[in-house]
């Protein structure tokens, strides 16, 4: 075996090392951003759980000397994201099928806002660019602040109110709404 093959293995195995090593660590500043996102002590601890498994599944395309931190923290939000549009999917199923999931959870709210969209309301958010429509879900739905949803998206204030006016535009445009112009 060449030495540049041996060398090879000896840094995949540190990488993989360091990923396995730092994760401990990490995990506490994980489960709040999974609490911050989901509001809710299981599903953070789903959220982080999964985001656990894939970052050890994945550790190998983990590249040396990057910030590892960030990196856990994009897997963990798009685990989230994913556990969203999968949820938004299901809903969109049922309420097609004339199935009320509300009448299964009675503890839930049946009016909570992402449950009482029209349909009409749900595609047109649905269809806005991920970056508008994004922001338009964390601060409109979720009623996150606007520095809570630019912690989560790793951006500027500035660019959450930014974004926001243009979702709400584009969403206003799409369901064929006129705002009144700002003075």
């Amino acid at each position: 075996m060449s030495a540049s093959a041996v060398q090879g293995r000896s840094s995949e195995k540190s990488k993989v090392g360091e990923v396995r090593e730092k994760l401990p660590e990490i995990l506490p500043q994980l489960r709040l951003r999974a609490l911050k996102l989901c509001r809710d002590r299981d599903l953070a601890d789903d959220l982080l759980q999964e985001t656990a498994l894939r970052a050890l599944s994945f550790e190998g395309s983990y590249k040396r000397d990057t910030n590892l931190k960030a990196w856990l923290h994009q897997i963990l939000f798009s685990v989230f994201v994913t556990r969203c549009r999968r949820r938004r999917r299901n809903h969109r199923f049922l309420l097609e099928h004339g199935a009320d999931p509300n009448l299964w959870c009675g503890d839930r709210e049946p009016n909570r806002p992402s449950e009482s969209l029209s349909p009409p309301v749900e595609r047109a958010i649905a269809a806005l660019p991920q970056q508008f429509g994004a922001v338009v879900v964390l601060v409109d739905l979720q009623d996150l602040s606007y520095g809570e949803a630019a912690e989560q998206l790793g951006v500027p204030i500035g660019t959450v109110m930014s974004r926001l006016h243009r979702g709400r535009r584009l969403l206003a445009g799409r369901l064929s709404f006129d705002l009144p112009q700002a003075a």
